[in-house]
């Protein structure tokens, strides 16, 4: 539909929307005293100042799209957190329990592919095992129509990768101590049988108590399960990961044990440490190679702070061969909790995004009200129609013969 040019318009894109109510409006209006807004765009600010509206719900409002705002009618969609591998994900309040929670939407186009499907619910499964405090939880998965979503832990705060391009390296202690939550996460992957195979700092969120949380299970491998059917199928000729982080042993074979990850893991302290990774400067081919030949540039070299005992720490999850790692994260954990006795800085608000969404937070009255029956899959204009491929691909692949295809 147009956009709204007037105040009345805008309001009534809102309550058709079920995203606001009279009583809501009409108390802001009296906070205002008099001085009410005269365009839809101050209208929009003055709603999202007092908690009515999210910035990506205005938005929305003031393109004139009304519809799509519900998921399954069960989640109101608050805000877009970000693109990951495999879809969009959305911060959403559960319409009745007034709980915040992440959504991750598969793309429509997606979801016509059996084996993104497949993999999608791969990934479900692969967190629904899982119940342990550096790991984003999964509460549920479910389907609309021809919309694929799970439902996600929302954790506040940023990943690792944005923290540093924003803040700058780590603290050795702060790095190892958020490197030593990740590889407590790891081993409880590791003894449900789980091998991540994309461990790198887009993926471990950080929130505001300074919590280290592993996310994106899409590339997950179920380690005693996953049948040479399936890997044929879906694997065979491609690299499984992610060029900056990959394992040696990965390049060549995608079937890899929990060794793999702590290689990627220790690229990740890698990255806090110095802010870029072992291999950056490289293309794509070239990373491939340098992580199975290629030593990375010491890190005392360029950190001369960071004590012996973490660089000592640091080359051996680098280690080429496997068994020169550490053999399992708990004992890598265990090598980190000496140089964790110190606790670490909480992240600061300075350090941390401001919340993106309404910040007065959404009135439970509101919270609670009951949205109408629009669907993010039954209009072609929602705003989850907008969910398309992906910039990042869900397996960063690079065809090992020339007919491979995905």
């Amino acid at each position: 539909m147009p956009a709204p040019t007037t105040v009345d318009a805008f309001l009534d894109f809102g309550y058709r929307s079920g995203l606001l109510e009279p009583s809501g409006v009409e108390t802001m209006q009296t906070k205002l005293n008099g001085h009410a807004p005269t365009t839809p765009r101050a209208l929009a600010d003055a709603l999202i100042e007092h908690g009515l509206l999210t910035n990506f719900q205005a938005q929305k409002l003031l393109a004139g799209r009304w519809r799509g705002f519900t998921i399954a009618q069960k989640y109101r969609l608050l805000e877009r957190l970000g693109v990951g591998g495999m879809g969009e994900v959305y911060l959403c309040e559960h319409i009745h329990m007034a709980r915040r929670v992440a959504i991750k939407v598969l793309p429509v186009a997606q979801a016509e592919d059996p084996a993104c499907l497949a993999r999608f619910y791969r990934e479900a499964k692969a967190v629904a095992r899982l119940d342990h405090p550096n790991i984003a939880r999964a509460h549920d998965i479910d389907c609309e129509d021809k919309l694929h979503f799970i439902v996600l832990e929302f954790v506040d705060g940023c990943n690792l990768h944005e923290f540093v391009r924003k803040n700058g390296v780590l603290t050795p202690l702060r790095a190892a101590h958020y490197l030593r939550q990740a590889a407590l996460g790891l081993q409880h992957a590791h003894e449900a049988g789980l091998v991540h195979r994309d461990i790198k700092p887009g993926n471990l969120l950080l929130d505001r108590q300074g919590c280290v949380k592993i996310l994106d299970m899409g590339l997950a491998r179920f380690f005693h399960e996953d049948s040479g059917a399936y890997v044929q199928e879906h694997e065979t000729g491609y690299i499984i990961g992610t060029a900056d982080f990959l394992a040696p042993e990965q390049v060549v074979d995608s079937q890899v044990d929990i060794r793999a990850d702590i290689y990627s893991l220790g690229c990740t302290l890698y990255y806090l440490l110095i802010g870029k990774s072992p291999f950056q400067d490289g293309s794509a081919a070239q990373k491939l190679i340098w992580q199975q030949v290629r030593y990375p540039k010491p890190v005392r070299s360029l950190r001369p702070d960071v004590p012996a005992e973490l660089a000592g720490v640091l080359d051996r999850m680098l280690a080429k061969e496997p068994p020169r790692r550490f053999q399992t994260p708990a004992e890598l954990a265990e090598a980190l909790a000496p140089l964790t006795q110190e606790p670490a800085p909480l992240p600061t608000p300075e350090e941390m995004p401001a919340p993106s969404y309404a910040p007065a937070g959404r009135p439970s009255s509101h919270a609670s009200a009951a949205t109408g029956p629009m669907s993010p899959t039954t209009d072609r204009d929602p705003a989850l129609a907008e969910a398309r491929s992906p910039g990042v691909e869900l397996v960063k692949s690079f065809p090992l013969r020339g007919n491979a295809t995905r």
